[in-house]
């Protein structure tokens, strides 16, 4: 499957959506972004039912800013609307398989009654 470019307008909706979406945050000029690339690239073959995002943070300085991206490359993995991975550095294959593996493993009903009892002991 071929990646799809994010931008600040097409964001929300993308990772908001039903399903899995992995996000590469990178820029042109960054050496482990470039080596990360075709890792990126041949797990969205591998994974067709899986939406596999880019955005360049050079050509987004705001959404990168608003997501607090400090070092690239950075991964933001997102099930059903809910951001469970983020972390920056370039991923070796097998950790980003095993990432894709946990995610999809994950009962979201269970995470999302996580989130609701860590909200509703914050605002006791």
């Amino acid at each position: 499957m071929a990646t799809i470019t994010l931008t600040e307008e097409n964001f929300e909706s993308t990772v908001l959506a039903e399903g899995i979406t992995i996000v590469d945050f990178w820029a042109e000029w960054c050496g482990p972004c470039k080596m990360f690339g075709p890792i990126f690239e041949k797990s969205s073959d591998a994974h067709p039912t899986i939406k596999f995002a880019k955005v360049d943070t050079e050509d987004q300085q705001g959404l990168a800013g608003a997501l607090q991206i400090q070092s690239i490359p950075t991964i933001m993995v997102f099930r059903d609307g809910v951001m469970l991975f983020n972390q920056a550095g370039a991923l070796p294959a097998h950790s980003l398989e095993e990432i894709i593996t946990a995610t999809e493993a994950l009962d979201m009903d269970e995470v999302r009654a996580e989130i609701e009892a860590l909200e509703k002991s914050n605002n006791e």
